[in-house]
């Protein structure tokens, strides 16, 4: 019988427009013993489908700004995603800020492109996600310690890996995610930039 209590949390951070298979993924990283932090409507979601969530508010002590503008732009989220792991003097400093540990980080953007032709200026201007891929890109450099998620479609490769390697993920798995990541993120500022100069 495993005695969950004597086991070390760990932590993902989920923060989906998308909010498609969100029962699948919460559901498997808690089976795993992931305990998840979440922002304002993902959070909700969260919740509505039957698990628990910390809010990103409650780890920087920010209530979220600006209709949302201003959730996850924090030193207390970034700390955890760019701290080198296994360099004791980043170990020392990360554990003086008693924030949790955050090793996967599933992020999907505002879907700027689905509406590139659709929306007016003003509307279209809060489809360009700010925190979304600063979030994906902080794990994507620390790819040697934290699981990058920016596809749903990668949900089922996510929980494959943790199941073959023991709640954790592979250094192989994590780097091609972050790849992923790189090559995503790139595309998106293409299209705004795209969509600036028309």
């Amino acid at each position: 019988m495993v005695i969950r209590k004597n086991l070390k949390n760990k932590y993902a951070l989920v923060s989906v427009y998308n909010k498609k298979n969100l029962k699948y993924l919460c559901s498997n990283l808690i089976k795993h013993n992931y305990k998840l932090i979440s922002t304002g409507s993902t959070g909700k979601e969260i919740r509505s489908i039957g698990f628990k969530c910390i809010d990103v508010s409650r780890v920087t002590k920010f209530k979220e700004m600006f209709n949302g503008r201003v959730k996850t732009i924090n030193p207390l989220i970034y700390a955890p995603l760019l701290y080198v792991r296994n360099d004791k003097r980043h170990r020392k400093q990360f554990l003086s800020l008693n924030v949790p540990e955050i090793d996967i980080v599933v992020v999907n953007l505002y879907p700027f492109e689905k509406y590139y032709n659709k929306n007016t200026k003003e509307d279209i201007i809060e489809l360009i996600d700010i925190g979304g891929p600063s979030l994906l890109r902080a794990a994507s450099k620390n790819f040697k310690f934290i699981t990058p998620i920016i596809d749903i479609k990668d949900y089922k490769k996510l929980i494959k890996n943790l199941e073959k390697f023991g709640g954790k993920t592979d250094i192989n798995f994590r780097k091609k995610m972050a790849s992923k990541v790189f090559k995503e993120t790139s595309n998106y500022d293409k299209l705004i930039f795209k969509w600036f100069n028309e």
